[in-house]
């Protein structure tokens, strides 16, 4: 066992050597290591719907269990990596972008659709490990444990991206995400979501020695120089390359990163970039129903606890597309800008709280229905004179300024 493990190191050093040189990759410092160490021993609640349990996960347990579980499995696993924004986390702990799903990536070999299948049946497996002592396992299906935690599945299998998605439930919106990644074209949205973190390290060798995986661990960043987007991080600024390659265009993202007062790291060619974002967005979604449903779920998953930036996002969101989108007829855009300016009301609501009259402008021309006298207006009021809406044509200009 101590040869293969001073074989094993030998390997991976040689691995490690040859990444040091190229300039995607950098070794963590001993503080990304500590911090990083608190993010995989940190208990996550994976909480259970109806009168299932609350399992208590420690990410490094689940990432130890489902590995070697694949590997029984014959399921060939090349490497295991923290994504996106815990990543940045670790990387930077103050850097202004919000850490809530924890994103595990295993990077696997699927030449099989039924694979898939496979790695399904080993998560769910692998939850019922963590169900408290006491409760009985023997009758709890895989189909149970999947209505009980699974927040959602996703599966893709085509020639250019080959990848599944199993997200675990957290009220509070960190969730656990396990993807499990054979090929995918495009891996980050902006430079400063880059970063992947790799774990091999921790899972071959943490029992063996710590003052290896310490001394040799290494983050890679997807946009190409590390350097540069570590920058883009501690500067909050905004960078990315070909939007219209990103489902959604990074359009809401884009959006969130501004309300973070993130800038872009260039002012000539952003312009452009937000008319690729807009166009790939409405490319993917072209119905102002999937339009709202898609803002809406970006909304519960991106701002738990942050309720009164709800409104900066949904007004930034609607200044982008109002400025940047050239794709659309006249009447689309105007039903779009429509919808995201009455989820910023209904934000508005929420919060008992409405824009100042001085500062909103409605311009409309009445609808052949409003005549009718069963119709009912949309309208807020805080005993001040009412903001009507008049659901079709709309028009408003709102600038900032709160009662």
């Amino acid at each position: 066992m101590s040869c293969f493990l001073r074989c094993s190191e030998y390997i991976n050093l040689v691995n490690i050597i040859e990444m040091e040189d190229d300039r995607r990759f950098h070794k963590l410092t001993k503080e990304q290591v500590e911090t990083l160490d608190q993010v995989l021993t940190e208990v996550i609640p994976i909480h259970g719907r109806g009168n299932f349990p609350t399992l208590e996960i420690k990410p490094k347990d689940i990432i130890y269990v489902v590995r070697d579980r694949l590997i029984l499995k014959k399921i060939k696993v090349r490497d295991v990596r923290l994504n996106g924004s815990t990543a940045s986390h670790v990387l930077v702990k103050e850097n202004g972008t919000s850490y809530k799903d924890l994103d595990i990536i295993f990077g696997v070999e699927l030449p099989k659709p039924e694979d898939f299948q496979i790695i399904k049946e080993v998560v769910l497996g692998c939850l019922l490990d963590f169900l408290p002592k006491g409760v009985n396992k023997d009758k709890i299906t895989a189909l149970t444990m999947k209505e009980a935690y699974v927040q959602k599945m996703v599966k893709v299998f085509t020639e250019h991206d080959r990848w599944s998605l199993i997200s675990l439930s957290n009220n509070s919106g960190k969730n656990v995400e396990l993807k499990f990644v054979n090929s995918l074209r495009r891996q980050f949205e902006f430079s400063v979501d880059s970063f992947q973190i790799i774990l091999d390290s921790i899972t071959k060798f943490f029992k063996a020695t710590r003052t290896f995986h310490i001394l040799n661990m290494l983050a890679e960043s997807m946009y190409g120089d590390f350097e540069q987007a570590m920058d883009h991080l501690r500067y909050r600024l905004i960078a990315t390359r070909n939007p219209e390659e990103i489902r959604g265009g990074g359009l809401l993202k884009y959006s969130n990163l501004l309300v973070r007062d993130f800038k872009p790291a260039c002012e000539t060619e952003i312009k452009t970039l937000e008319r690729y974002m807009c166009s790939r967005f409405f490319i993917d979604f072209p119905d102002v129903n999937e339009q709202q449903r898609k803002i809406e779920s970006y909304l519960r998953n991106h701002f738990i606890g942050e309720e009164k930036s709800k409104y900066d996002f949904l007004m930034t969101l609607r200044r982008v597309v109002n400025e940047s989108t050239v794709c659309l007829m006249g009447h689309e855009r105007r039903q779009t800008l429509n919808m995201i300016t009455i989820l910023a009301l209904k934000v508005l609501g929420e919060q008992n709280i409405i824009p100042n009259a001085n500062n909103v402008t409605c311009y409309y021309q009445p609808a052949p229905y409003m005549t009718d006298h069963n119709f009912s207006n949309y309208y807020i009021s805080n005993g001040q004179s009412p903001l009507i809406y008049h659901p079709y044509p709309l028009h408003m200009h709102m600038q900032s300024g709160l009662v």
